[in-house]
């Protein structure tokens, strides 16, 4: 049983950064497709970031090129996502996710569905 636990977010300002971090435990985290998700008010859980085992095509949502990283520690166990240049629309609550099966190598998934395990969740506050 793979476990996602999240760190980081919080209250940040117009411009800032900020980083998350989602330490995994329990199976072969190397063979895992990693994700970013994020839910704001009112809207559906949407796409924002996701690397494969082989970490060689990161993919973003468009709404994030540029201003957000997404890399991982397969000795930590850890993905991150490093958020820069942060706007008031990035304001939701962000969930990493697992995809287990390591079907994929070269481009990640973008559908919530095609993941199988998910953190906690953490909200992120971002103020003009």
């Amino acid at each position: 049983q793979v476990q996602l636990v999240q760190s980081g977010g919080g209250l940040v300002q117009a411009g800032g950064s900020l980083r998350l971090s989602c330490a995994a435990s329990g199976g072969t985290f190397r063979t895992y497709t990693m994700g970013w998700f994020r839910q704001a008010p009112g809207k559906e859980r949407g796409f924002v970031a996701g690397i494969t085992r082989s970490g060689v095509n990161p993919k973003y949502a468009d709404s994030v090129k540029g201003r957000f990283t997404i890399s991982r520690d397969n000795t930590g166990k850890t993905v991150y996502l490093q958020m820069n240049n942060v706007k008031p629309e990035d304001t939701a609550v962000y969930y990493c996710a697992a995809e287990t099966s390591g079907f994929y190598y070269v481009l990640p998934p973008v559908s919530q569905h095609d993941y199988d395990n998910w953190g906690q969740g953490t909200q992120v506050t971002v103020s003009s």
